[in-house]
């Protein structure tokens, strides 16, 4: 851990290469503990920093690295350069700032978001199962995989022993990958319930969202003051875009990688499960179809989604 203090005149009053514990940063920053207000990118080892400050009273600042990366602008990347640069940033008020993910529900998130690794499996190996259907010409299904019920006689739909067993050897890693989905979604709700029940309840009252997209939602957006408005949670999720414009021409559009990485695509699957049982959803869909695709169209109707859980 690289550790750069500065002083209300910008001098640099400590700059050094340390140990990432708690006993080597407070005997680091003892001289200047009255002062002191700490700064962290947003990587992954920053629990014990934010925990720390808390316990001793000490402002935390908690902001993204990309962000400060694209202030800065610095040509090298590296935790000395980093460091300097970003207490810099601090000093002069302009360091983006992130909030601070509360203690208590660190635990319940970290297992939410392990379910999304195999979430995501389960669809690669359904679409395996799917590919000799056309790889080999053979007729439609006329099912959905995705249910246990519908896999029987999958394999032997092909001659070849060697895609039988490429089948066969699928069906056996979705029956895996679905009961250790399922280990991790049943100790999630009860232990949520506690940190904010009352969001709990209004967000599944927004069409599309149902328990597991509604436990992402409140993880990650467990701060709603920080989005006063519905744009600005909008933003939040990457689902819009800032201008790019100089001299009053606007030249394109940045600003898609800041933000929550997980939000797009549980506001997304919101809208995509709202389309399926309400007709207004549909009519706005219909009338978007003309004139956008039908990626282009459902993107589109994410930030409604995104506005109104800000708004809740």
């Amino acid at each position: 851990m690289d550790l750069c203090i500065l002083d209300q005149a910008g001098a640099t009053r400590l700059h050094r290469n340390m140990p990432a514990t708690p006993e080597a940063l407070r005997k680091a920053i003892t001289p200047s503990r009255e002062q002191i207000v700490l700064a962290a990118a947003c990587l992954v080892p920053w629990d014990w920093l934010a925990d720390l400050c808390a316990d001793h009273g000490i402002p935390c600042v908690r902001g993204p690295a990309l962000s400060m990366q694209a202030i800065h602008g610095g040509k090298a990347q590296n935790d000395q350069s980093d460091a300097h640069q970003s207490a810099g940033l601090l000093r002069g008020g302009m360091r983006p700032q992130a909030s601070v993910d509360p203690a208590a529900m660190r635990a319940t998130r970290d297992l939410l978001r392990r379910r999304m690794p195999l979430a995501r499996q389960r669809g690669a190996l359904l679409a395996h199962v799917h590919h000799p259907n056309r790889q080999y010409h053979l007729p439609a299904m006329g099912t959905k995989s995705a249910s246990t019920a519908n896999r029987d006689g999958v394999a032997e739909r092909c001659a070849d022993p060697a895609v039988q067993t490429s089948l066969a050897v699928a069906r056996a890693l979705l029956t895996s990958y679905e009961a250790r989905r399922r280990d991790v979604e049943r100790p999630i709700v009860t232990p949520a319930k506690p940190h904010d029940a009352q969001t709990l309840s209004l967000l599944h009252t927004v069409p599309g969202i149902g328990t597991i997209l509604r436990l992402g939602l409140l993880d990650d957006r467990h701060d709603s003051a920080r989005c006063p408005r519905g744009q600005d949670g909008a933003s939040s999720c990457r689902l819009v875009t800032c201008a790019t414009a100089s001299a009053g021409q606007r030249s394109g559009t940045s600003g898609r990688t800041i933000g929550h990485a997980h939000l797009p695509w549980a506001l997304s699957e919101a809208a995509v499960f709202c389309l399926r049982d309400h007709p207004a959803a549909q009519h706005c869909l219909a009338r978007l179809a003309p004139n956008q695709s039908t990626g282009n169209a459902l993107t589109i109707l994410a930030p409604p989604w995104a506005r109104a859980v800000s708004s809740r």
